[in-house]
């Protein structure tokens, strides 16, 4: 599979797209958090995003809605591999130690970890 890697400004307009489904410029420009960002600036993200297979387009009146074409999970998947090989040191098993350590999680989260383990197990040989 393929490695896929967001600066972080395409990284902020993708997680836009993820969460609305899709979005126009002005609506993806509206739900970030940087103020000031011009119109500009978020167009040719989505036109480089669109440039590199990761958004489509379509037009909508006189704009464009742009659509995410690789799924949130997918590109999740690529940065943790990078997040465990540079943090800790390849070891998928330090890194969960390192999440399931975070205080912050629920007691319900923690549970439904425990669950897709169990899952994971199952399948394992």
């Amino acid at each position: 599979m393929e490695e896929i890697y967001f600066p972080p400004r395409e990284l902020a307009v993708m997680s836009v797209l993820w969460r609305l489904g899709s979005a126009s410029v002005s609506d993806v420009r509206d739900a970030l958090e940087e103020e000031g960002l011009a119109y500009t600036s978020v167009l040719s993200a989505l036109q480089l995003l669109e440039e590199k297979g990761f958004v489509r387009h379509e037009a909508e009146g006189r704009a464009y809605r742009y659509f995410p074409v690789v799924k949130a999970e997918r590109a999740g998947g690529s940065a943790l591999a990078r997040i465990r090989d540079a943090i800790f040191q390849g070891s998928a098993e330090r890194m969960f130690a390192q999440m399931v350590s975070d205080h912050r999680l629920s007691r319900e989260e923690l549970q439904r970890m425990r669950k897709l383990l169990a899952k994971r197990l199952e399948e394992s040989p």
